[in-house]
């Protein structure tokens, strides 16, 4: 979804002590190449292995859940596309959304497969960077993409009551609108704790239902499509928010590997399900804008956020009076689908950030407190507390900048992330890949580099507000990194060793 709205609305040198902390080994530094043994993938945390021991855990992800857990991680639905007709015109915005993915969308998810198949563990990409770099990269890793997650759910409970209020104006303003955010929040966790089976399968009945009015609307547009009107150009083109819109609505296809570890034979799952979820979202943002620009003779200025719901009022049509008939229950089935899009993404956010910390408390990067799982539905309570604190804090600012920094964290991350799958398919080619990217180690940098570029054009565009904030966010990261080695070190805090993540 757009950047305006957040889907309206959608990261270094570890030094010496980058080895150090939580993955300090008995063996001989010399004879290491990385601070983790090669030659075997990870296996699973003895936490893992303790709960499997106990009587194992039923919530694990098949392959229809983690599908539309993935979808939503990345889209949610066409809802936020419309800017960059707004930005760029009808026919650069088709051209994105038709090429973007194989520049962008297509290489993060060769290396989430790879990576999220050879390294099966709860964190996903933190560590996947710990790997490579050690803990210090591994630590930065989850600061950046930890921020970049809350700050994207903070946007979902908020853009519920915007249409909320349009029924119920009296939760729109004021103390309600608090009241709103606040239930929406605490609702929302509730089923997030719950547990990924559940999360998964609602995950699936919103998808079904947000996408059900752009179904209807394409099929009632086809007769009155124009292809001409496909071919229009832009007029004073706005690229900085074309880009950014590409950008928030085809990345994070790296979230759903944090929660690798609770994936039903992860080896076979994760490629499919980023196949199936990959045609989904191309299908299901091209589909309605084709729809939509070809039926309608809109201007380029009139496709702003949230112009979907004029598109139904204008192809299904008003039957009898304003207000009243099948176009207005289009209007209001958007605005019902944006909604339950929005849900569906902060559930996928909240599961994603939750089952990261765990990833990070297991590597001895967070306190054991983090690894904890609630007794009768074994989700991380503890993760999914924090993150749920946290994005209710943020749902009550106004944070344009903080949403563009966000924007700039994750691009951080990523180009670690591109950076941990080369380093670790040079250095260590014995780990068993269940899936490999199957290409040459010459041909994988050129996958990297292309999105890479882009990456850094997209960081290159930030102001200093941007870059002032994402400095700030940094030091807190690193700060987070030596204070959890102090308390280590004191006994403060208790710890997982890193060995438990690690061992193979």
């Amino acid at each position: 979804m757009a950047p305006e709205t957040q889907r309206q609305s959608h990261k270094s040198d570890a030094g010496d002590g980058g080895r150090g902390g939580a993955f300090q080994s008995n063996k001989s530094p010399e004879k290491m190449e990385s601070p983790i043994d090669v030659g075997e993938p990870l296996a699973p945390p003895r936490s893992s292995a303790r709960t499997a021991a106990a009587g194992g855990n039923p919530n694990k992800l098949t392959l229809v859940p983690l599908i539309f857990l993935i979808y939503f991680e990345v889209a949610g639905g066409p809802y936020g596309s419309e800017p960059a007709v707004q930005a760029a015109g009808a026919l650069y915005a088709l051209l994105g959304f038709l090429i973007f993915p194989f520049i962008w969308s297509i290489p993060e998810s060769l290396v989430t497969a790879e990576l999220a198949t050879a390294i099966p563990g709860n964190g996903g990409f933190v560590l996947w960077a710990a790997r490579a770099f050690g803990p210090f990269c591994g630590s930065l890793m989850g600061t950046w993409k930890f921020l970049c997650g809350v700050i994207n759910s903070a946007a979902f409970p908020a853009l519920c009551v915007e249409y909320l209020a349009k029924a119920v104006p009296a939760v729109g303003d004021g103390r309600p609108r608090y009241a709103t955010l606040a239930g929406m929040n605490l609702a929302l966790s509730f089923l997030n704790y719950t547990g990924l089976t559940i999360v998964g399968y609602a995950a699936v009945a919103l998808g079904a239902a947000s996408l059900a009015p752009f179904v209807v609307m394409t099929a009632i547009a086809v007769p009155r499509i124009r292809p001409r009107r496909w071919l229009v150009r832009g007029r004073d083109n706005d690229w900085r928010l074309f880009f950014n819109t590409l950008f928030w609505n085809l990345n994070f296809w790296d979230s759903a590997s944090t929660m690798a570890g609770e994936v039903e034979r992860p080896e076979r799952t994760f490629p499919t399900a980023l196949l199936a979820a990959g045609l989904m979202t191309a299908i299901g943002y091209l589909l309605p804008l084709m729809a939509g620009i070809g039926a309608v003779n809109a201007p380029q200025e009139a496709w702003g956020g949230g112009y979907y719901a004029d598109l139904a009022e204008m192809i299904a049509g008003r039957w009898l009076l304003p207000g009243d008939g099948f176009g207005a229950e289009m209007i209001a089935g958007s605005r019902v689908g944006a909604v339950l899009s929005a849900v569906g993404l902060y559930e996928a956010q909240l599961s994603s950030s939750a089952f990261q910390l765990l990833g990070m408390a297991d590597l001895g990067l967070l306190p054991r407190a983090y690894a904890s799982r609630a007794k009768w539905f074994r989700t991380p309570w503890v993760g999914i507390l924090t993150s749920s604190l946290i994005t209710l804090a943020l749902s009550f600012m106004t944070f344009n900048d903080i949403i563009n920094s966000a924007n700039f964290l994750y691009a951080l991350g990523m180009l670690m992330e591109f950076a941990a799958f080369l380093w670790l398919r040079r250095k260590q080619p014995g780990l068993k890949r269940p899936y490999r990217v199957p290409l040459s180690f010459p041909l994988l940098v050129l996958l990297c580099l292309v999105p890479s570029a882009f990456l850094l054009f997209v960081m290159a565009i930030a102001g200093w507000k941007v870059y002032a904030l994402c400095a700030g966010m940094t030091a807190g990261g690193v700060a987070v990194y030596y204070l959890m080695n102090f308390c280590k070190s004191k006994a403060f805090l208790k710890f997982s060793d890193g060995e438990e993540a690690i061992s193979v």
